[in-house]
């Protein structure tokens, strides 16, 4: 991701709330997308658990319902959408009256967002749906179906990007078995107001939270019916709220009692308690908090209420493991007063955030673990029993999507473009292994990949990055694959997105990147010639930790120096630039010096994203046999000369227009010229198709940009490297492209693989992270995130037009 991973958002804590007995939440740095997977959304409606899971890229989404059985809890159906298709944000949000089911889908509706109603059977449970909803002057961005609620007789979807973020609730009524819409409400919203974020609705009581409005200080909006029209009735604020307190970022309502929650309240959150009064006038009666809270453990992102009390979310507590708060009654009709806090063992690691999302009922509460999984989610259950006491009894979780392994025979890429159910042009599959059948576990993702030949016996090696560790798997025999094992993260490490294996003298060198305090592993690979009883679980040979986490590990083979670039969070980052390591003995790695160029970067620290190291060769008899870096840093390429380790010298750096984050690049083997791609041009919209820049670098104090080659596609690229004249380029969500550049200046594609049979080869992340294409035998290795490992092999074609 490369963000393709989960993050709060700092202006508006992205937890999105909706109905009487729903809690939804999204994660993600804006609105538009849907972003909640299993556990986005959760009610509970009679003897089920309801559980939305709209982000699968897979398939559509779904709601899981769930219900107990004699033993225990277990899935009784699914719920989709009658035109559902892949990643149409199906179970984005979710609301029930008991009888009426409403659910949110941000994606569909060509993107624009829609709701469906379902009617449950009153004898089986069943639910069928009854109607779908569009709103009349939705945008793409509006994120209509954000947030959902539902009564008798009426329905609201929120569109809360409406208007720069604005917001609008769409209201709907019912007429026998039509629904029809009946007004637009935006209340007083202005600006990032979010209006509509949060939604609760019963008789004749809509709320609408607006966390956003007034530097995110936040207000609720109260709406009633007059003359059958929706007016905004009253306003409600919390005494004393201040920037960023976020106050109706979560809403819920029974009866005359309503919550609100307000994440950034007393810096570690609040849930503001209003009651009506006999005039119909809410006031604030009282106000819940955590008697152990802390800064930013954002208490009240999730909120439920029961005739017992309420339960309050804080997902950001414990390290961001999440913790619940269960508020008690001494009475049906007295305030909520003690409160007992809850944990669950299956949030056990940072980003897992226990408490994201809360339906609950007098004897059971099911509450989302977003992050757990990698962020594929899960829901843990509570129950009551008789002696009041309440117990963890279940853990429900979808079932992992994977592709099926494709092994024992090639498959050829045919006439009409198709190897299997991938596209592909005059590239063949050798075989394809997924994500599970090397070792990836639910929500598992893999990343970078690398390869090494033995050269005692020739046999081909794939070194795969797994969010969690390396997997190394036996590829001699392409079209029959042989996983061997692992090798783990560091116990002291967490799981992330990012990890760089690159190869020296049979030696891996792994980093990683968000992963506190990783190090560099070593691993001897000549312990793979002779693996039985496989997969087996191995341990490093070395571990390196003048670093803790870094973004990319670069080697250069001739020198015997690895570089780690990217470094953060502890050791010696360098700035984020290079953090020069002596690895001629490979298993005793011996810090060597830094360099950084401070005019490059976004930090202005000379932090460089990925770099290639190699001794020059080419025509500038300057720098002839010196050892050179070339750097993409983020904001531009740098070059710099680090042949004296303790004295290393830039050299110049240069620029491109529309730059969005320079992120990798290669040298011809001539070291003419310097191949580069930028990873967020495409995103950012200033390119139209994927752009790859071309430097003229046969003068390496002066690089020249010559040409910006535009891909066949508008997806974003990745990593790329170069064999002979051929260069192999990672496209995300369009996979492998593979270009002629025969004539530096004037590329042509000539072959592509797109790794990723779902979805559209547009702008984002996902899809093909890395390849590599140096086997002897003509095998190239790709890694496509979601899916697996791609043994591929190039024939012989013309130009793909």
């Amino acid at each position: 991701m490369s963000l393709q991973h989960r993050l709060f958002c700092a202006a508006a804590l992205p937890f999105l709330a909706a109905g009487v007995s729903a809690q939804t939440s999204a994660f993600g740095s804006g609105i538009p997308a849907a972003q909640a997977s299993f556990g986005g959304a959760v009610a509970i409606v009679g003897n089920d658990v309801l559980v939305g899971e709209a982000e699968n890229s897979m398939r559509s989404g779904l709601v899981y319902v769930y219900r107990r059985g004699q033993n225990g809890w277990a899935e009784r159906t699914t719920i989709a959408a009658s035109d559902k298709f892949d990643a149409d944000g199906f179970g984005a949000s979710l609301a029930s009256n008991g009888s009426l089911l409403i659910v949110g889908a941000t994606a569909q509706n060509d993107g624009l967002g829609s709701a469906y109603i379902f009617t449950r059977n009153a004898q089986s449970g069943a639910w069928t749906q009854t109607a779908k909803l569009t709103a009349s002057d939705v945008t793409e961005g509006d994120a209509f179906g954000t947030a959902v609620a539902i009564t008798a007789d009426m329905a609201f979807v929120s569109a809360p990007g409406q208007s720069g973020r604005a917001g609008a609730v769409y209201a709907f009524r019912r007429q026998g078995s039509n629904w029809t819409q009946v007004g637009k409400l935006t209340g007083s919203a202005t600006g990032q107001s979010l209006f509509g974020l949060s939604l609760a609705a019963s008789g004749d009581w809509l709320f609408v939270g607006m966390p956003g409005f007034n530097e995110a200080a936040g207000q609720v909006v109260v709406f009633r019916p007059t003359d059958g029209q929706w007016a905004e009735a009253a306003k409600l604020s919390a005494t004393g709220a201040t920037r960023n307190d976020r106050f109706g970022m979560s809403l819920a309502l029974r009866d005359s009692e309503l919550l609100i929650g307000s994440t950034g309240s007393n810096a570690s959150g609040a849930v503001f308690v209003f009651r009506s009064e006999t005039n119909g006038e809410w006031r604030e009666s009282g106000r819940l908090a955590a008697f152990d809270g802390s800064r930013t453990d954002a208490f009240g992102a999730s909120v439920a209420l029961t005739t017992d009390g309420a339960w309050v979310g804080a997902p950001r507590a414990r390290g961001m493991r999440g913790v619940l708060y269960n508020f008690e009654r001494a009475s049906a009709d007295s305030a909520i007063r003690s409160a007992r806090r809850f944990v669950s063992d299956v949030a056990d690691a940072p980003q897992d955030h226990l408490g994201s999302a809360i339906a609950a009922t007098p004897s059971l509460v099911a509450a989302a673990v977003s992050g757990d999984d990698y962020s594929s989610g899960t829901v843990v259950l509570f129950e009551k029993g008789r002696s009041g006491a309440w117990t963890q009894t279940s853990v429900l979780k979808s079932p992992a999507e994977r592709i099926a392994s494709i092994t024992g025979k090639e498959v050829r890429c045919t006439a009409d473009s198709s190897a299997a159910s991938f596209n592909c042009g005059n590239v063949d599959m050798l075989s394809f292994m997924s994500v599970g059948d090397i070792g990836g576990g639910r929500g598992m993702r893999l990343n970078d990949v690398w390869g090494w030949t033995d050269p005692e016996t020739d046999r081909e090696y794939a070194l795969v990055g797994r969010m969690d560790g390396t997997s190394f798997v036996d590829i001699t025999n392409p079209q029959n694959p042989r996983y061997l094992g692992e090798l783990p993260k560091p116990d002291s490490a967490n799981a992330n997105v990012w990890r760089d294996i690159k190869v020296y003298k049979n030696h891996a060198y792994v980093v990683a990147d968000g992963s506190g305090p990783h190090g560099m592993q070593v691993f001897d690979l000549t312990r793979l010639r002779d693996v039985k009883n496989a997969p087996q679980k191995f341990t490093m040979d070395a571990h390196y930790r003048n670093i803790n986490s870094a973004h990319n590990i670069v080697i250069n083979e001739e020198s015997g120096f690895a570089y780690s670039v990217g470094s953060s969070s502890g050791g010696e980052t360098c700035g984020g630039g290079l953090h020069m390591i002596d690895i001629r003995e490979p298993k005793s790695p011996k810090f060597a010096g830094c360099f950084s160029d401070a005019q490059t970067g976004r930090a202005s620290t000379g932090y460089s994203h990925d770099a290639q190291c190699v001794m020059y060769s080419g025509p500038d008899s300057t720098y002839r046999g010196r050892e050179i870096c070339l750097g993409a840093n983020e904001t531009a390429l740098s070059i710099a000369d680090v042949t004296d380790k303790a004295n290393p010298k830039a050299l110049s750096r240069a620029s491109y227009p529309n730059v969005g984050y320079s992120h990798q690049g290669w040298l011809t083997p001539d070291h003419q010229y310097y191949y580069m791609n930028d990873e967020l041009d495409e995103i950012a919209g200033s390119v139209e198709r994927t752009r790859t820049l071309i430097w003229d670098v046969r003068d390496l104090d002066d690089p020249q940009l010559v040409k910006e080659f535009l891909g066949n596609t508008a997806a974003t690229d990745h990593n790329l490297y170069i064999k002979d004249n051929l260069m192999y380029q990672s496209h995300y969500q369009a996979g492998l492209r593979i270009v002629d550049i025969s004539d530096p200046a004037n590329p042509v594609e000539i072959g592509f693989f797109d790794t990723v049979p779902y979805g559209t080869n547009t702008p984002g992340f996902g899809g093909s992270w890395s390849n590599y294409p140096y086997f002897k035998s003509g095998s190239i290795i790709v890694t496509s995130g979601n899916e697996g490992l791609f043994i591929l092999k190039k024939k012989e074609g013309e130009p793909i037009s």
